[in-house]
């Protein structure tokens, strides 16, 4: 029973396979389910792509923001010393100690601690300039600085250091460092040291002379001022997702010393998550910023999550890196909207692609009917039944009735065999007079072959000379060879006997191993010549445009070494049939030959055109022109002669290859050329390679005179 159910579900579907009904939804549908699961995947791509490099884009401009913030520190720095020494308090306790009177100290150490708490300042005090340069960190600052303006810097200063600043110091940059995932083994448990950023500003006593400085500055360690301004600042509310944290982090080496980064990232908008002080950076970080001093963007994992993240280093005054700025916004919100959006459009090409299946439905319904109809009347008629189609209920418009009425016609014209076989006698007259015209033809194109034999038969006669004329130059080719490995071999064997002697003959080994290998080039150029049908290789279909742009850089060297400009229109639209390697190797013999016969600063125009012949075949023109001395008629009639070179270093067969090259697809190369306005070749190529030989390279080659005006 098993078996006649599987036997009656197969029978199913196989009528619904030959039903025109269903194979209609099918075809109908099927470019509808493409095209949107196409826009599905393209909408992921560019989601994916797009949307993070703009994220990267915001994380690195968010950076710029923060490094601004931070020379603003310093500057802001300044202008409040610059407020205190202005200030008359100041001046007056100042005026009676610089008059000697020692007792105005503690009323300025007063008069500073005030204005240390009233203008946020971790430290503020009156030292003369004796003191700073006898302060290793100080001296660093004096050094290269003029005593006549302020001098701002960040330095790290240890547990001693701000001891001597102040005590309190010392404690506020006390952080106790976390191991941190995706970073190493911290090698202390404490962080004692403190980032800070110190402006020196020169006190000028009576004479004129500046003899006292007053120093000031704030610790970055703990101070959540800063990076809570630079976070407002940059992450102000709607520039994030929801749920999204926008984050700055000030480090002192890999050590976070103050941040708004959370220490949970799942508590409540509302709680208090408190800040990863003391957490590590990841190594990879640490490598990138501090040890090869590198802008870094990228994803990072930040103490226990993944951000979309910036660092930049942070250096003293000396240029040495003690630490980094970092802001960044973490990543799972972008994600969970992204995935969010993946799922309402997957939601809505469904709804679409439903009703669309829907509509396709009902329309086959009202179209397949009429077909039902016509295919009933068909097997009908198979059966020997006198039966027409008639009307089928549609418009006259429709391309069915148009059917039904051709069907019925035919099936009238059956009844007329008489006429027909009377109209049958007259077509096979009327073949009669097309066969005889197609003899005539025949004759004529036989006519052709005959004198495409005898040609044929003139070119093998070429191609024996050929044939014989390779056969020596291999046989030379080999003899020379031989010798020319010996003598690399040798040179090679010289130079690793010498060793580091060889510095003496170097450059007479050099020349020698590059003759050599020019030996080889000439004799490798001189058996594609003499034998080009061994070198012949496949052809392709491609466009010429990216061949000459890749042409351009592959001869920028001869350009450069001459400042020549290059001047490129490439307009060509056509794909030829050519072997890409074979025609690179003719552009560059051209584009290498127009810069040698170009002066200094001299001009090349590398142009590209669709192209039509006399008989209208399609095809590209390339043209190579130069600003160059020109030739006379007699040198061009031999530029294409093998071995006739103009240049000593030349062999004389880079024109004559190209020109075999060109020929053997059924292109051609002409010249157009004038005493002292320079030089241009245009090479002709079809879409459609054609099978040809050239006997020798200056056959059918085309001079023409004056030289075209430049473009």
């Amino acid at each position: 029973m098993a078996n006649g159910r599987q036997s009656g579900l197969s029978s199913t579907w196989t009528d619904i396979q030959s039903k025109v009904r269903y194979r209609l939804i099918v075809l109908t549908s099927l470019p509808i389910i493409l095209t949107l699961v196409s826009l599905v995947f393209v909408t992921i791509y560019w989601n994916v792509s797009y949307t993070g490099k703009q994220l990267f884009m915001k994380v690195k401009a968010d950076l710029s923001v923060a490094n601004n913030t931070l020379d603003d520190v310093k500057l802001n720095q300044q202008k409040l010393l610059e407020h205190i020494r202005s200030s008359y308090d100041f001046q007056r306790y100042f005026t009676k100690l610089d008059q000697g009177d020692r007792t105005q100290n503690n009323a300025i150490a007063a008069l500073l601690s005030q204005q240390k708490r009233n203008l946020n300042l971790d430290f503020v005090r009156l030292i003369r300039v004796s003191e700073a340069a006898a302060d290793p960190n100080l001296r660093s600052m004096l050094i290269g600085g003029s005593l006549s303006m302020p001098i701002s810097s960040l330095m790290v200063l240890n547990r001693s250091e701000l001891l001597r600043v102040d005590a309190r110091l010392a404690e506020k940059a006390q952080i106790p460092i976390i191991a941190t995932d995706k970073a190493s083994e911290p090698e202390q448990s404490i962080e004692t040291r403190g980032l800070v950023s110190r402006t020196l500003l020169p006190i000028a006593d009576s004479t004129g002379e500046v003899r006292w400085l007053l120093d000031g500055g704030i610790l970055f360690n703990r101070n959540n001022h800063i990076v809570d301004q630079i976070r407002d600042l940059v992450y102000d509310a709607d520039t994030l997702p929801k749920n999204s944290i926008g984050a700055v982090t000030i480090f002192l080496d890999n050590v976070r010393i103050s941040t708004n980064v959370p220490l949970n990232f799942n508590l409540g908008a509302n709680q208090d998550r408190g800040r990863a002080l003391g957490s590590l950076v990841s190594d990879e970080v640490r490598q990138q910023v501090l040890e090869k001093g590198l802008i870094w963007v990228n994803r990072a994992f930040v103490f226990n999550d993944w951000f979309i993240s910036a660092y930049s280093p942070i250096t003293d005054i000396r240029g040495n890196r003690i630490g980094m700025i970092y802001t960044g916004f973490s990543e799972r919100p972008f994600v969970l909207d992204y995935l969010y959006n993946i799922i309402e459009l997957g939601t809505i090409l469904l709804i679409v692609m439903l009703i669309s299946g829907y509509l396709v439905y009902r329309a086959a319904a009202s179209l397949l009917d009429p077909i039902e109809r016509i295919h009933h009347v068909v097997k009908a008629v198979q059966q020997g039944h006198n039966i027409r189609i008639g009307e089928l209920g549609l418009t006259q418009q429709n391309e069915l009735v148009s059917l039904a009425r051709q069907f019925d016609a035919m099936l009238d014209q059956l009844q007329q065999r008489n006429l027909q076989i009377q109209q049958a006698a007259e077509q096979l007259e009327m073949k009669v007079a097309e066969r005889t015209e197609s003899l005539q033809e025949r004759t004529a194109e036989l006519q052709r072959n005959v004198q495409l034999l005898n040609d044929t038969r003139a070119q093998l006669v070429t191609n024996e000379k050929l044939t014989a004329l390779g056969e020596l130059t291999a046989g030379i080719a080999h003899e020379i060879n031989n010798p020319s490995a010996v003598i690399l071999g040798n040179m090679e064997l010289i130079k690793l006997e010498l060793g580091d002697n060889v510095e003496s003959v170097e450059e007479e080994i050099n020349t020698v191993i590059e003759q050599v290998n020019r030996i080889s080039a000439i004799i490798r150029n001189l058996l594609q010549y003499s034998r080009p049908g061994e070198f012949n290789a496949p052809l392709e279909l491609a466009p010429v445009n990216p061949l000459l742009e890749q042409t351009i850089i592959l001869a920028r060297h001869s350009i450069q070494s001459k400042q020549l400009v290059i001047n490129s229109e490439l307009n060509a639209t056509h794909s030829i049939q050519m072997n890409p390697s074979q025609l690179q190797q003719v552009l560059i013999n051209l584009v290498i030959n127009a810069a040698h016969a170009s002066s200094e600063q001299g001009h090349i125009w590398i142009r590209s055109k669709d192209w039509r012949d006399a008989k209208g075949e399609l095809g590209v023109q390339i043209e190579v022109e130069d600003s160059g001395k020109g030739m006379s008629d007699d040198l061009m009639r031999r530029i294409f002669d093998p071995f006739f070179t103009t240049r000593p270093e030349g062999t004389g067969l880079g024109l004559s290859l190209s020109y075999g090259l060109v020929g053997r697809i059924g292109g051609n190369i002409q010249v157009e050329s004038s005493l002292g306005k320079g030089s241009k070749f245009t090479v002709s190529l079809y879409c459609s390679a054609k099978d040809s030989e050239v006997a020798h390279p200056y056959d059918g080659l085309q001079i023409k005179r004056p030289l075209s005006a430049k473009s």
